[in-house]
């Protein structure tokens, strides 16, 4: 017994010795509550809360505001993992990626979305929604596939006769959202200085439109498969806000002919720094490739993008 004793004690010296540092806590996804200005009804929205979160309790994080996209749209309570199901929040969540921001992933209110005859609202099922595993991650899903073809399509250059908004979209939320920020830099170690916002498809038209509105309260801005409308580029261009957007060329949904007007109109306002990319052989879910890469999340952690 006692050389067991010795040779434990030996083990610890050693391991202390070698400087092992401990392992840092776990990722936390929690579910904050909040009384929607647009229904006057309790929703909830998560909060993740990235690893390491925990271990030093003078440390401050970044916040990144995730906006989904139309079809994971909810009542905010048993229908909120659908928010699970795509962006930042499944990479960090469902596929473990290390992904150093707290993650606010609120739903937009169904608006009667369920009531249109859209075939990916109406068959959703709780079933498509990913689970987080004890141990490893959970296979991607297939991706939708793009009929069309490996070509480049002629922008549009005149957009004064379209709408800048989707129909009862992420404008709609505009008070919430502002609220769900605010209380999460009360609530949580934030660096408010370092507040970024993104979101796809659905979200990535709420994402113009709520930095258009609000361009002092985000670093940095990633747009994902969703166009902005040049009607809205003004304060942004005026704030140097720093944005990278994203298409898929092959997107059938959300043309890639609309996104360059607005783009193009940024510069002609003095912009410095317009960034865009096309993954040309994408659908509709070129989101996949951005959130799933680390492109995208260096380029909001370096100080040349948020000091």
């Amino acid at each position: 017994m006692k050389k067991l004793n010795f040779l434990f004690y030996l083990i610890l010296v050693l391991v202390t010795a070698c400087g092992e540092k401990p392992m840092p806590s776990e990722e936390k996804l929690e579910r904050q509550s909040y009384v929607s200005t647009v229904s006057q009804l309790e929703r909830d929205y998560f909060v993740f809360l990235p690893r390491g979160y925990d271990d030093d309790k003078q440390k401050v994080w970044p916040v990144m505001l995730f906006l989904h996209g139309n079809g994971d749209r909810g009542n905010g309570k048993d229908e909120l993992d659908y928010v699970l199901k795509n962006g930042p929040l499944y990479e960090a969540w469902i596929q473990k990626k290390d992904i150093p921001f707290i993650i606010i992933a609120p739903q937009l209110h169904m608006f009667g979305f369920d009531q249109k005859g859209i075939d990916y609202i109406d068959n959703r099922s709780p079933a498509e929604i990913p689970r987080r595993q004890a141990d490893g991650v959970p296979p991607r899903p297939p991706r939708f596939g793009a009929p069309q073809a490996l070509q480049r399509q002629a922008s549009v250059s005149d957009m004064s006769e379209m709408a800048p908004l989707l129909p009862m979209g992420w404008d709609k939320l505009e008070a919430d959202l502002l609220a769900m920020l605010d209380a999460v830099h009360e609530n949580y170690r934030t660096n408010p200085e370092h507040t970024v916002l993104t979101g796809l498809s659905y979200g990535g038209f709420g994402t113009w439109y709520l930095a258009s509105r609000h361009p002092d309260r985000f670093g940095a801005i990633a747009p994902v498969v969703g166009w902005g409308h040049p009607d809205l580029m003004a304060p942004i261009a005026e704030s140097r806000l720093p944005l990278w957007a994203f298409a898929g060329g092959r997107d059938g949904a959300v043309n890639i002919q609309h996104f360059y007007a607005g783009l193009q109109k940024l510069e002609d306002l003095g912009h410095p720094d317009v960034r865009f990319t096309v993954y040309e052989e994408y659908g509709h879910d070129a989101w996949v490739r951005v959130y799933a890469s680390d492109d995208l999340y260096r380029w909001l952690l370096d100080p040349a993008t948020v000091p």
